[in-house]
C-alpha cells in the first residue's frame, strides 16, 4: 500500500503500449461496490477468492499486460506461483518509515485500512504487514528499492531483464 505500484504500472504499461489493469478497481467494477464494502458485507475469505479468480482472468489472457495488484495477492491461494509463472513479477521494496510518510503526506491518512490509527499504531500496522508478506513478495523476479525510484529507471530494469 503506498508504494506505487498503480501509478507506476500505468506508465510502465502506457511506455509499453500494452493494457493496464488495477485489480481493486477491476474486482469494484465487477461487483458494483467500493473494497472497503466488499470486505464488511462479503468478508476477507470471499475478497481473496475473488483476488484470484480476478488475477486468472487478467494472467490467462494471451495479451501483455501489466497488472497492479492489491498488496495481498501474492499470500494467498497460491497467487504467487502463478504470477511467476505467468509474467514478470517485480517487487517495489520500501521501508516501513518511508511508506508511512507517503501515506500520510502532509494530513492523516485516508485509506480504509488506516483510518483512525495513531502514528504508532500506524507503524506497527505497517511493520506488521510487511513481516507478514515479504515471504511471499521476496519471491518476485525482479525485487526494486522503490523509495526513490523514478519510473524510467523501472522501465529500464524491466526492458532489460534477462527473460
Amino acid at each position: 500500500m503506498g508504494v506505487g505500484k498503480t501509478s507506476k504500472g500505468r506508465k510502465l504499461a502506457k511506455r509499453l503500449g500494452i493494457r493496464f489493469a488495477d485489480m481493486d478497481i477491476v474486482i469494484e467494477e465487477q461487483e458494483g461496490m467500493s473494497v472497503q464494502e466488499i470486505f464488511n458485507a462479503k468478508g476477507e475469505d470471499w475478497f481473496r477468492k475473488k483476488e484470484t479468480e480476478v488475477l486468472h482472468q487478467l494472467g490467462g489472457v494471451k495479451e501483455d499486460i501489466v497488472i497492479s495488484t492489491g498488496g495481498g495477492v501474492p499470500c494467498f491461494n497460491n497467487n504467487m506461483d502463478f504470477i511467476n509463472s505467468t509474467g514478470l513479477s517485480v517487487y517495489l521494496k520500501m521501508n516501513p518509515e518511508a511508506l508511512i510518510s507517503r501515506l500520510t503526506g502532509n494530513s492523516k491518512p485516508t485509506r480504509p485500512l488506516l483510518l483512525g490509527k495513531t502514528p504508532d499504531e500506524l507503524k506497527e500496522f505497517i511493520s506488521s504487514k510487511l513481516m507478514e508478506r515479504e515471504l511471499f513478495y521476496l519471491q518476485s523476479k525482479l525485487i526494486v528499492e522503490a523509495e526513490n525510484l523514478k519510473t524510467k529507471d523501472l522501465i529500464s530494469l524491466i526492458e532489460h531483464y534477462p527473460e
